[in-house]
């Protein structure tokens, strides 16, 4: 996964929703998907921080609960990597059909 990367969630209370990844944390195999994993966080008055009282954030979930949508046909599915003739790797998809 990158980042920008539009993924579709296959697990959780947010199974079916589509969303545009904002971060990606590979050291906890966790990413950060807009509008997905909304977590509520009641924040105290503090000088100097902007944001207070009920506050709605994107929490990190599991990697492996998001699956890559294709940018061509716009349907989910398994990825891997190709090595060109090149020399340079490119993401595909995994169809799944024999060739």
């Amino acid at each position: 996964m990158k980042r920008d990367d539009e993924v579709l969630v296959i697990s959780g209370k947010d199974k079916g929703k589509r969303g545009t990844v904002i971060r990606v944390l590979p050291g906890v195999n966790r990413v950060v998907v807009e509008g997905v994993n909304i977590a509520t966080r009641h924040l105290p008055h503090r000088h100097g921080v902007t944001q207070t009282g009920i506050v709605q954030n994107e929490s990190p979930m599991a990697l492996s609960n998001v699956m890559l949508i294709d940018p061509e046909t716009g349907n989910a599915g398994r990825t891997g990597q190709k090595v060109l003739e090149d020399g340079t790797k490119v993401r595909v998809v995994k169809s799944g059909k024999r060739s």
